[in-house]
């Protein structure tokens, strides 16, 4: 099965929502592909100093106008667009993503493994991973960012069947490009990694985002790595199918040879 998926790097503006999205627009209006994967917090920034700033640019589901925004984009384009954002449901506020699909079907992800002061701002996702499809009946995986961290993320989103791992990142610590060799190893699926770039200051608080947006294929091997201070969009052509053997050798299946009763996982 020919599939194109492709990634997209680039610098938000901080609380300009409306911005973001114009220019998210314009990179990816010329493209033609299948699957697209954006950034975490997209189009709102992330260095939050007070639980006001994330009120201005949160969205309920599904009447917000970012969101339907995008899925009109992915409606016009032909094309299923992954992207994080601020949601608000009541007065709870969570890290999430969307998948926005051009049938105009939706799933929302809300992030299960918050980071640093992202605890100050958002609730834990309430919500177990789960598999979904995108266009083309693709199944595919949302993690967002720290899940990374947590193997249990990626195998879960693997044993329910994900061929691609969507992963829109805000990344600042220096390790989750070469880790995520091993999530898609180990899991044998594809798996994109969608990280901002630039520096973010509010206040007293900064960050250096790190780049280094990739799409990796099933034994991890790069497929398409981005430089630190890119905004671009790459795509690379896949076949989705090859993520639902598991074998290793003839006589090995990452799946198959699992002995989970010897395991310790309360």
């Amino acid at each position: 099965m020919k599939y194109t998926v492709s990634v997209l790097q680039y610098e938000p503006i901080f609380l300009k929502p409306e911005e973001n999205f114009a220019k998210i627009r314009a990179m990816l209006e010329p493209i033609k592909s299948d699957l697209v994967v954006l950034p975490e917090l997209a189009l709102s920034g992330y260095v939050f100093k007070s639980i006001d700033e994330v009120a201005q640019i949160a969205e309920s589901i599904p009447a917000g106008k970012i969101f339907t925004a995008f899925r009109e984009l992915a409606k016009k384009l032909d094309c299923s667009i992954c992207y994080g954002f601020a949601e608000k449901e009541e007065d709870t506020f969570y890290n999430s993503s969307a998948l926005v699909n051009p049938d105009e079907s939706y799933h929302i992800y809300r992030k299960i493994h918050l980071f640093h002061r992202e605890k100050l701002f958002f609730s834990p996702g309430d919500r177990p991973f789960f598999v979904c499809e995108a266009k083309g009946g693709v199944k595919i995986g949302m993690m967002i960012c720290f899940d990374w961290q947590f193997p249990e993320a990626a195998r879960s989103l693997a044993l329910k069947g994900a061929q691609i791992i969507c992963h829109p990142t805000n990344l600042v610590l220096p390790w989750c490009q070469e880790a995520m060799k091993t999530r898609s190893l180990e899991n044998r699926v594809f798996s994109i990694t969608s990280n901002r770039t630039g520096t973010e200051t509010n206040g007293e608080h900064s960050e250096y985002f790190t780049g280094g947006s990739q799409i990796l294929g099933t034994k991890g091997e790069i497929l398409i790595r981005m430089n630190d201070n890119e905004a671009a969009l790459h795509s690379v052509q896949i076949d989705p199918d090859l993520a639902i053997s598991k074998q290793v050798t003839d006589l090995n299946n990452a799946f198959g040879d699992r002995r989970p009763s010897l395991y310790f996982l309360p």
